[in-house]
């Protein structure tokens, strides 16, 4: 593992918290200084750090440090569509995604950094409709194993199923199934919370990797699901 570090530190999350409380261009323009030094180049250097143990769990995710296109989000929101106009996301989002996903929406290894709660994510959220049917398709062929990866010690001593489900039974399932409830599922990702304190302490890094490590078996039922390589 590298040497331990600090990335996202006190200033870290206080740039967060002042942005919340101050989203508005003009702010932003004046204190982009600190977002780079404070915010965004931590985040960078933790993606680059990352990618080494990363690909001790597999090599076809990517660990992209760039500032535009790699595995942190813009800090930009997209308002087009939102009755919610602020410009800035109040957050950091890093998705360290599989090399054959175009988008958030493949299987990857997801971490939030957020002032009010931090948390990890493994696995895959809002798949399309074809991904979502081949996922579902995999439970179906495969119950024993997903029941052993999801409802295992490792897993639920750390992770929980997480996301958005149907409220009936998908088109084609019997409502009666007894993998009903997993078969709902719209989204299948495993998620660890924690605080800013936890996200900013020397070891976090090789924290954030034995999360991902123990929520690798979902990543690869799901790889295999979709049929891309694990």
């Amino acid at each position: 593992m590298p040497s331990e570090q600090t990335y996202f530190n006190r200033a870290f999350f206080r740039f967060l918290e002042d942005l919340k409380k101050n989203n508005q261009r003009e702010w932003f323009q004046a204190n982009k200084q600190r977002y780079e030094d404070e915010v965004r180049h931590p985040a960078q250097q933790f993606i680059s750090d990352f990618g080494p143990q990363l690909h001790k769990i597999s090599r076809h995710f990517l660990a992209d440090p760039r500032a535009s296109g790699g595995s942190m989000f813009r800090i930009y929101r997209d308002t087009r569509f939102a009755k919610d106009k602020s410009p800035y996301k109040t957050h950091v989002g890093i998705q360290f995604r599989h090399k054959q996903g175009k988008d958030v929406h493949a299987p990857g290894f997801y971490l939030h950094l957020e002032s009010g709660g931090c948390f990890a994510g493994v696995g895959i959220w809002h798949p399309d409709g074809d991904s979502l049917s081949a996922i579902r398709a995999a439970i179906v062929e495969q119950p024993e194993r997903w029941k052993r990866i999801t409802r295992s010690k490792p897993f639920t001593e750390t992770l929980e199923l997480a996301g958005d489900s149907l409220k009936r039974a998908p088109k084609g399932y019997d409502p009666d199934d007894p993998m009903i409830e997993d078969l709902k599922r719209k989204d299948f990702i495993g998620v660890a919370n924690f605080d800013a304190k936890t996200a900013g302490d020397p070891d976090f890094l090789t924290e954030y990797w034995k999360l991902c490590r123990k929520g690798s078996s979902l990543v690869e039922f799901l790889c295999e699901a979709v049929d891309v390589p694990f």
